[in-house]
Formats: structure tokens, C-alpha cells, sequence
């Protein structure tokens, strides 16, 4: 079961997700789904259905150092370096904003951060 959850939403922010990625996903990994993401609750095969967090407080997530957060701040899924960044950056190709905000501020040199989910809107193209 993943252990970064700090606060999980209720039985309705919980998707099926069926890992058609290639590589196993780890419990507690975030997972893109088209214009969201999630947070894999268990390890999910390949090819194996399990639950993804679409809501919920997460801890110890990956984070672009070099920039700080806002508590608050709208984040970005940046899906080619695997990590949250801060409403500064430039999205580039399948990165995901919309899907996060600051739990809490995070210093610039961090590499993990406190992020909500939050229902994400957009994926860049």
C-alpha cells in the first residue's frame, strides 16, 4: 500500500487504472491519466488493473529543484523529468497542469514537496 498518503479522499476519488505503460508501476507512484494524475495505492503489473488516488494529500512527492512553492501554489506534472513544478515553469509536450497545488511551501532546493491533489484540466499538446 503506497505509505506517501498523508490524507486520502473519500471511495469516489479512487479510479481503476489498467497499466498499459510497459513498466510496473509502484505503489505510491504517480501515475498520468490523460488529463489528470493520480497516486498508484498498490504496485500495479503490467497489464493488471489496480487503484489510483485522484484526491487526496500526498507526501514526500518528486520535486524540480531550483524553484520554491507557495503554499497554495497551482503545480504542474512535468512527465518527461518525473516531478511536480512550481506555476513558473513552461510546460512542455504531456506535462500536466491543473492536477496539484502546494500543500505546504517547499524551498527551492528541495526535492520533495507536499502536494492535493486536485482534478486536473489540461495536458499540454
Amino acid at each position: 500500500m503506497a505509505r506517501n498518503i498523508m490524507h486520502e479522499g473519500s471511495e469516489s476519488d479512487v479510479m481503476p487504472f489498467t497499466n498499459t505503460t510497459g513498466s510496473a508501476i509502484a505503489a505510491g507512484a504517480v501515475v498520468k491519466l490523460s488529463h489528470t494524475i493520480g497516486v498508484a495505492l498498490a504496485d500495479i503489473a503490467i497489464g493488471a488493473t489496480g487503484s489510483v488516488a485522484v484526491e487526496g494529500v500526498i507526501i514526500n512527492v518528486p520535486k524540480t529543484t531550483g524553484a520554491a512553492w507557495a503554499q497554495g501554489e497551482k503545480l504542474q506534472w512535468d512527465v518527461s523529468a518525473g516531478t511536480f513544478a512550481g506555476s513558473t515553469a513552461t510546460p512542455a509536450t504531456g506535462d500536466v497542469t491543473g492536477a496539484a497545488i502546494a500543500w505546504l511551501a517547499a524551498l527551492s532546493a528541495d526535492a520533495v514537496g507536499v502536494i492535493k491533489l486536485t482534478p486536473g484540466n489540461a495536458t499540454l499538446t
